[in-house]
């Protein structure tokens, strides 16, 4: 069976393929090297799709192709419809980077919150002595806030179990009223939360979600973090918040374009941190992303039904 890997292979996930190499057919691409991806695409089986994009027009290229694998949960980069139309299999893998999500999200709450940007150039520019008189006035400890959930899903939930064992008030919102004491309306939420965290798959319903309404109703020292999908916030309102104060501070791993522009006004805040959409990528994130996918190849190559299907397509 023929794989198409659209990433670089580092030493730990050759090692856990390894044992799979005489079935197993892997071949690797980067994400930005279209010469390799268009040149495999037309031998490939199945594709390791990870966040590149991959169009109708791209897909009619996989003349073999018989699965589309997210590693991950969202599909928003897939065009599903596409691969339904021609036979293909889209799956994904629910949950299988929630542990890896759900830390990089406090860990960007800590960031903002504590005004690690600022403090770490400071240290580095000999200025951070004596202290920001402003520190005591304006960090907080999560155990002291509201932490807002907007979506309630594997991520979300087990932020939910970090921040309440830092003695964090948690409320949340989802699609309805799940009649449980910490739901929230969205505009409730925003009202009353201190820190809230972005937790939603992209769909028409959630791309700009959070406009200038919905970041106006945030606390002026409220701090946003997005780990989910960047369009889902309306960055330029974000920006002029965060410059205007009417916003302490953002956490931000997505963003609307990525990679990022250089000319994206979020660039030069220093009360904005910024990842480049790694929150879920860890050693023990793709250990579990490796077995998901091999189990639907076996899956694939036994004909047993495969498992976390987004799409129905004729058996």
């Amino acid at each position: 069976m023929r794989v198409l890997a659209h990433f670089v292979p580092g030493d730990k996930v050759s090692a856990f393929l390894a044992p799979h190499k005489d079935w197993l057919d892997i071949r690797y691409c980067a994400e930005d090297d279209d010469a390799t991806f268009y040149r495999e695409l037309p031998e490939a089986d199945v594709l390791w799709h990870v966040l590149r994009p991959l169009s109708a027009q791209d897909i009619a290229q996989g003349a073999r192709l018989r699965l589309v694998h997210k590693l991950g949960a969202g599909v928003n980069t897939i065009a599903v419809d596409a691969a339904t139309e021609r036979g293909i299999a889209v799956a994904n893998m629910p949950g299988a980077n929630a542990p890896s999500v759900a830390e990089g999200a406090v860990l960007l709450m800590l960031a903002a919150l504590r005004r690690l940007p600022a403090l770490d150039a400071a240290t580095r520019a000999g200025t951070g002595w004596p202290s920001d008189p402003t520190l005591g006035e304006t960090v907080r400890d999560i155990g002291g806030c509201t932490v807002g959930l907007v979506g309630y899903g594997n991520v979300a939930t087990r932020v939910e179990r970090i921040v309440t064992a830092m003695d964090a008030r948690v409320v949340h919102t989802s699609t309805r009223d799940d009649g449980t004491p910490g739901w929230r309306s969205l505009p409730d939420l925003l009202a009353e939360s201190d820190i809230v965290s972005l937790h939603l798959p992209l769909t028409d319903a959630t791309r700009g979600l959070l406009g200038r309404e919905a970041l106006a109703s945030m606390k002026p020292d409220a701090v946003l973090v997005n780990t989910s999908r960047g369009p889902i916030v309306d960055e330029d309102a974000l920006a002029e918040a965060l410059r205007a104060g009417t916003l302490a501070a953002a956490g931000l791993d997505v963003f609307a374009v990525e990679p990022v522009p250089a000319d994206n006004p979020l660039l030069t805040l220093d009360n904005v941190v910024l990842t480049p959409h790694v929150t879920w990528y860890t050693a023990d994130t793709m250990r579990r992303y490796l077995q998901v996918a091999v189990d639907n190849c076996e899956r694939l190559r036994d004909g047993r039904d495969l498992a976390n299907l987004v799409n129905q397509v004729a058996g």
